[in-house]
């Protein structure tokens, strides 16, 4: 018995190269469509991919922009302090003489006209911040991290500012002086006071919630990053 002869080296030639001859050029144009791969994702990246990308106005005008919107949501708690003083409700005092002293009291010691300042204050807080976020929003939809910092900080301003507009417009702080100007058992208001301090921050957290929210919803989307590789053609079978 013999082993079986292994055909002459130019008869193998034209059954074992790769593409075999049947492949058709599908083979070579792939080949081809490869080699020109780094240009034409170059090509397709200055259009739509990562290194084309709109990245913005830069950094810097963002940082001015989100300054410009700092100081314009700020300003506005001037509006807020006179709201408040406006719509915050009275807490009424009276005073009398103690052994040849004023003392001042409370008309209705279980009213609850003070919790009725800080609420009153606490809810135009939110209103505004829903008010402020809606601008910003519209008239900057790209959004971005220095343009959320500039919302967070003017409404906490415009908060501090509305404080003591109120403060200022309200009665005066002087009680004492106040009861010995009115008279003996006359009544009058109390200073404006925002007792509770955490209603400073309802302008802030309401704006940055719904912005946010609005930047999620309908803010702009980047667009998926395309590649240019032909479609795969699988070897004939043997």
């Amino acid at each position: 018995m013999t082993a079986p002869l292994n055909p002459p080296p130019h008869e193998r030639s034209a059954q074992d190269s790769w593409p075999p001859p049947g492949a058709g050029p599908g083979a070579h144009g792939s080949q081809a469509h490869e080699a020109e791969a780094p240009g034409s994702q170059q090509a397709e990246y200055a259009g739509h991919g990562w290194y084309g990308q709109d990245d913005g106005p830069g950094m810097r005008t963002e940082v001015r922009e989100a300054g410009v919107v700092a100081v314009a949501v700020a300003l506005g708690g001037v509006l807020l302090g006179v709201l408040w003083w406006w719509l915050a409700p009275h807490v009424p005092l009276v005073g009398d003489v103690v052994e040849g002293n004023w003392v001042v009291f409370l008309k209705d010691t279980e009213g609850e006209q003070a919790v009725g300042v800080d609420g009153t204050f606490t809810l135009l807080g939110l209103a505004f911040g829903v008010v402020s976020a809606l601008v910003v929003f519209l008239l900057r939809r790209r959004g971005g991290v220095p343009l959320v910092v500039g919302l967070a900080v003017g409404g906490l301003l415009g908060s501090f500012v509305a404080w003591r507009v109120g403060v200022w417009l309200g009665p005066a702080e002087d009680v004492v002086a106040h009861a010995r100007e009115v008279g003996r058992g006359v009544t009058f208001s109390a200073p404006l006071r925002l007792g509770a301090k955490g209603a400073l921050l309802a302008w802030p957290f309401a704006a940055l919630v719904l912005h946010l929210g609005l930047t999620a919803l309908f803010g702009p989307r980047d667009p998926e990053p395309e590649f240019g590789h032909g479609p795969y053609e699988a070897p004939p079978a043997a």
